[in-house]
């Protein structure tokens, strides 16, 4: 997925500033799809340049003019199109992932708590996740529309951060059974006296 989808995307829903759609991206895109308020202005630049949204200036006290956008006709057609077309594999990408592959070649007590740590923010990750599936959405079986769609995507959310503590759990067992294993056969100094 490109930013601009993500941008298109938070403009159907609602008209909006660069900044607005920052703060949305912060609130809530940006937990699935992050970018800066820099990428967000330019992307927006080359958006209009290309049809796909339009914007109107809004005179501010002492302020530059600020700049509300909206999706186009064309902007629609463009994000409809996508939404449609295959949706390729995203291969995994993890940098975690190959440190545990280097571990043998490092510090193994020092990537176990690398892990912890991983997985301890994807633990917050997961209890927001429900907090917000909580207070947002009590009654999911009733929703219809944006608010399923959001709902839906909110779940995704919530199973790949369930996914990645369990995980995380399963090698932290097996690394600290491996750790546990490699002490016991170390030669201590008692051994070499």
């Amino acid at each position: 997925m490109a930013l601009e989808h993500a941008i298109l995307v938070s403009l159907a829903e609602r008209p909006g500033t660069g900044y607005e759609i920052g703060q949305q991206f912060d609130r809530s895109i940006g937990y699935f799809w992050s970018a800066t308020h820099q990428q967000i202005y330019r992307t927006l630049k080359k958006l209009h340049t290309d049809g796909l949204v339009s914007f109107e200036s809004v005179a501010q006290d002492g302020r530059p003019d600020k700049k509300v956008y909206t999706i186009s006709d064309e902007g629609r057609k463009a994000l409809s199109d996508w939404a449609v077309s295959p949706t390729p594999l995203q291969p995994l990408r993890s940098d975690i992932g190959v440190k545990l592959r280097a571990a043998e070649f490092g510090d193994l007590a020092a990537v176990i708590g690398e892990l912890k740590v991983h997985r301890d923010e994807h633990l917050a990750q997961l209890k927001l996740f429900n907090t917000f599936r909580e207070n947002y959405y009590p009654n999911p079986d009733s929703l219809t529309g944006r608010k399923l769609h959001q709902y839906l995507v909110l779940r995704g959310g919530i199973r790949s951060e369930e996914g990645f503590v369990d995980w995380c759990d399963e090698v932290l067992q097996s690394l600290e059974r491996e750790l546990t294993q490699i002490n016991s056969t170390r030669p201590t100094s008692s051994d070499t006296d």
